[in-house]
């Protein structure tokens, strides 16, 4: 197929060590021509992919495609992991303000980007499965609505003030801990859990791998209409996965799982934290999210 009749995707993926080979070329499709966005960090354009269609193929937070998929969204989500990580290293503490321990954040004010960050909901899971918190009895600070046009987030759950940085409310005082992702200790800030990778080793063999954060999605109307672009997208995307094996294999299980019994009980997990937290209000299993993506790609999706 000549470069002109390829089929264009504007599309939202960004530059991860397992997505490099592909937005380089290096990966080709003779299929598909990826009109790649021209966007550093992917989560900034969640709200118009889930409120506006603006994208044919993105990569999406579990968490929000979750809550797009209740209250009715227009892409198929495909069982292609191109984000995931361990979480236990995001939450810090400010050691200037005292000892600290995850099993005494109730009460406490623990900074979030928004409540419904997908990273903030594996945190919370963990800390209520492993540590006793009750995600209710936590006064959590957000910085961002979410995604979701329609999702409003749960009382005990609060704005902070405009002009306020979580990391600043976090050496200032104004919070007692904060999520604030891949980030090194500095002065005072100190992960929450010391033993964060030894702990979240053993959490992930417990569930089945660790934690899913960015999976891919597809617009509803190619899925239905255009079957081998599906399969096509599928397959680059596990080649561009592959030229990056030797990253990823380092022990641990891995982290960019493909195949929905790979994915699903870490897919069952966020779906059941995801609950307990009002995050959704109803639960759905692996086998019908995934329905239409396993109908579309066979084996090579199960």
């Amino acid at each position: 197929m000549a470069d002109q009749d390829r089929i264009p995707l504007f599309t939202l993926l960004a530059t991860h060590p397992n997505t490099a080979a592909l937005k380089t070329g290096k990966v080709r499709s003779d299929l598909v021509d990826f009109k790649f966005a021209d966007v550093k960090v992917s989560n900034t354009e969640f709200k118009p992919l889930v409120r506006e269609h603006k994208y044919d193929l993105a990569e999406l937070a579990i968490v929000t495609y979750l809550q797009a998929y209740e209250k009715g969204n227009s892409y198929v989500l495909l069982p292609a992991t191109v984000v995931g990580r361990n979480q236990h290293h995001t939450i810090f503490y400010n050691a200037e303000r005292g000892a600290l321990t995850a099993g005494d954040l109730t009460g406490k004010r623990v900074g979030v980007r928004a409540y419904t960050q997908t990273t903030g909901a594996w945190v919370r899971g963990f800390l209520a499965e492993d540590h006793g918190v009750d995600p209710e009895r936590v006064h959590w600070v957000t910085f961002e609505d979410a995604h979701v046009a329609r999702y409003r987030d749960p009382e005990f759950a609060e704005r902070a003030p405009q002009g306020k940085t979580i990391k600043q409310m976090l050496i200032d005082g104004e919070l007692d801990a904060a999520i604030l992702g891949d980030v090194q200790e500095e002065g005072p800030i100190r992960h929450l859990i010391p033993d964060h990778a030894v702990a979240a080793q053993a959490w992930a063999k417990r569930h089945g791998g660790v934690p899913i954060n960015h999976l891919m999605v597809i617009r509803e109307t190619i899925a239905e209409g255009q079957p081998d672009v599906v399969k096509e997208v599928y397959r680059v995307l596990k080649e561009s996965r592959a030229a990056a094996k030797a990253v990823y294999d380092s022990g641990e299980a891995d982290p960019l799982r493909f195949g929905v019994s790979n994915i699903r009980q870490s897919f069952d997990t966020i779906v059941d934290y995801a609950l307990k937290q009002k995050l959704i209000t109803e639960r759905v299993s692996a086998g019908e999210v995934f329905e239409r993506a396993v109908a579309i790609l066979g084996s090579a999706a199960e």
